[in-house]
């Protein structure tokens, strides 16, 4: 049977030979990114439900983002709460403040993004990392308490919307307007758990940045995820950040 990037990904995740739209099934996650605004709250459902574990300490990301430096005192004891959980689980992968920065810049900036992989954050933009031709999704609070606890969450495998994006960009025209451009053309809803796959010659010019921008903005459309294959400018990117953890796997729509 066919399948677009994002079913194969997602079978592969599933440790199935194929998946089909609609269908549900649980999958691995290979890297889970938390920040200060929904992982507080996760790590209180997972102590109140007497879980004192994570699935796997490298595999977890977690940077202050939204109230770093902090704004009040609440945002510092948001911190101090991360702070003594990654401590406490030996979580290898944190970028406290002072390192901190925008989640959806530092992940694939210090090379914890890679094609192929499942991947899940506690927050709606983590579509961007789709750009890297991977299969990345935003999810709550409870969503990433699971997560952090079983490294698997359960999904309905998304319909894929092709956009073809031609042509180059005239002076003074960016990737944001782009898909601006393409959610005005589809709704706020018009994608809904859909997975946007990108294609198509205007992408050739584009940067990983401007790439991700696109991803990004996926959400705003209503899709569960946004994504584009992998190609010169992906690796080049990437060989430039992985650093010896380059052995990952490009999948590519049928």
């Amino acid at each position: 049977m066919a399948m677009t990037i994002t079913e194969k990904i997602l079978a592969h995740g599933a440790g199935k030979d194929e998946v089909r739209p609609g269908q549900l099934i649980s999958a691995k996650l290979d890297v889970v990114m938390c920040h200060d605004v929904t992982a507080p709250a996760a790590i209180s459902m997972l102590k109140a439900h007497g879980i004192d574990k994570v699935f796997d300490a490298e595999k977890i990301v977690v940077t202050p983002d939204h109230f770093q430096p902090a704004k009040d005192i609440k945002s510092a004891e948001l911190h101090k709460r991360l702070d003594d959980w990654v401590k406490e689980k030996g979580i290898r992968y944190y970028y406290p403040v002072g390192r901190a920065g925008v989640c959806h810049a530092l992940l694939p900036e210090q090379g914890h993004i890679r094609p192929g992989e499942v991947i899940a954050g506690g927050d709606s933009h983590t579509c961007t990392y789709g750009a890297f031709a991977a299969f990345s999704t935003g999810i709550g609070s409870t969503d990433l308490a699971a997560a952090i606890a079983t490294g698997v969450l359960w999904f309905k495998v998304p319909a894929s919307i092709k956009i073809v994006l031609n042509g180059t960009l005239g002076v003074g025209v960016y990737s944001k307007d782009v898909i601006l451009a393409v959610i005005k053309e589809t709704g706020v809803d018009g994608a809904l758990y859909k997975a946007m796959e990108f294609v198509g010659s205007a992408l050739k010019d584009m940067s990983m940045e401007a790439r991700m921008t696109i991803t990004n903005m996926a959400i705003e459309a209503g899709a569960k995820n946004g994504v584009i294959g992998f190609d010169e400018t992906t690796k080049k990117y990437l060989d430039e950040r992985l650093k010896g953890k380059a052995d990952y796997t490009v999948y590519e729509s049928d």
